[in-house]
């Protein structure tokens, strides 16, 4: 294995203590937490990753950053995780890497590290509001996201 992938694997599995994947009939869900909501949504796209079993990238990078708007918190986590399928659906990338540069209420924006891959494992085809709500815990938040697959 190359350091590269040592080292992206490292940070996923640093990471996957942030979320949980859960049992859902026909789609693919899990829990996620987060300090704030800039983390939240980094954490959510992390574990989209990881549920979704992506392919390894290939060598190169590319930053993209990613605007986003929504009319609550629900609605901006559901277009943030939306644009990054988009974007690798559309473009055959892995998004490897995920930043919040700016969170406000109805607007999020941020940068994406992406590489290109030769194929996805499984195919989220969106992720939905199907009983979406954003809790506040002691901890920060928490969400549970279920994905059409």
């Amino acid at each position: 294995m190359s350091d590269r992938r040592q080292i992206l694997l490292g940070r996923l599995v640093a990471e996957m203590r942030h979320f949980k994947e859960i049992n859902h009939t026909a789609d693919r869900a899990f829990q996620v937490t987060g300090r704030d909501m800039a983390a939240l949504l980094e954490n959510a796209a992390r574990a989209m990753q990881a549920v979704d079993g992506c392919p390894p990238p290939t060598e190169g990078s590319t930053t993209r950053e990613i605007k986003v708007e929504g009319i609550d918190r629900e609605t901006l986590l559901v277009n943030w995780l939306n644009e990054i399928l988009f974007l690798e659906q559309a473009h055959r990338l892995v998004c490897t890497d995920f930043e919040i540069y700016e969170c406000k209420n109805h607007y999020v924006r941020g940068r994406v590290e992406t590489r290109e891959a030769e194929r996805r494992l499984t195919h989220i085809k969106a992720v939905t509001f199907h009983n979406l709500k954003i809790r506040e815990t002691l901890e920060g938040l928490e969400a549970e996201i279920v994905m059409d697959v």
